[in-house]
C-alpha cells in the first residue's frame, strides 16, 4: 500500500509503512531510500508531480543492451521509467539515479534495438548540469544495465 504525505516543504512516499522516497519541494532535491520499492511507484509519482512541480524534457537516442550482453530479455513500452545514471563511483557503483520516463512512437523497444525518444525527467536541480547535447548516460533496472542514451 502506497501512502503519500505532504508536510510544509516535503513530500514523503511510504510503502507498507516504510519511508521509500523524500523530496524537498523548495530545492527539488530528492532521496530514494528503497530503490526496489520505489521503482514499483515511479510511473504514478511522475504523473502526479508533473503539473505541480514541472519536468525537464530532452530528445535522446536510446540504445537497448542486447540480452546476450546482460540486458533484459523483454522489450520496453513507451512510458517506461528506468533509473537514469549519469555517474558511477570509483568502485563502479551507481552514484545517483534520476527519475524519468521514456516516450517513443511505435512498437516495444527490444533488446539490441535503438530509437529516438523523448525523456521526461522529474525536475531536480542537480540534474540540469548533465543535460547537454551529446551527453551520454546509462539506463538501469536496479543494478542491472539495460541500455544507454545520448541527448540529441
Amino acid at each position: 500500500m502506497i501512502f503519500k504525505d505532504f508536510s510544509e516543504n516535503e513530500l514523503h512516499l511510504f510503502m507498507n509503512g516504510k519511508l521509500i522516497y523524500k523530496r524537498w519541494l523548495d530545492t527539488g532535491v530528492s532521496k530514494v531510500f528503497d530503490v526496489m520499492a520505489y521503482d514499483k511507484y515511479t510511473l504514478a509519482s511522475i504523473k502526479e508531480l508533473t503539473n505541480q512541480y514541472g519536468l525537464l524534457i530532452v530528445k535522446a537516442r536510446i540504445k537497448r543492451t542486447p540480452t546476450e550482453q546482460g540486458g533484459r530479455k523483454t522489450g520496453i513500452i513507451s512510458g517506461y521509467s528506468p533509473n537514469h545514471v549519469f555517474e558511477y563511483t570509483s568502485e563502479g557503483k551507481l552514484q545517483r539515479t534520476y527519475i524519468g520516463n521514456i516516450n517513443f512512437e511505435g512498437e516495444d523497444l527490444m533488446p539490441g534495438q535503438e530509437r529516438i525518444a523523448t525523456i521526461r525527467f522529474l525536475l531536480v536541480k542537480e540534474l540540469e548540469q548533465y543535460l547537454t547535447k551529446g551527453r551520454k548516460w546509462w539506463l538501469h533496472e536496479g543494478p542491472k544495465l539495460i541500455g544507454e542514451a545520448e541527448i540529441l
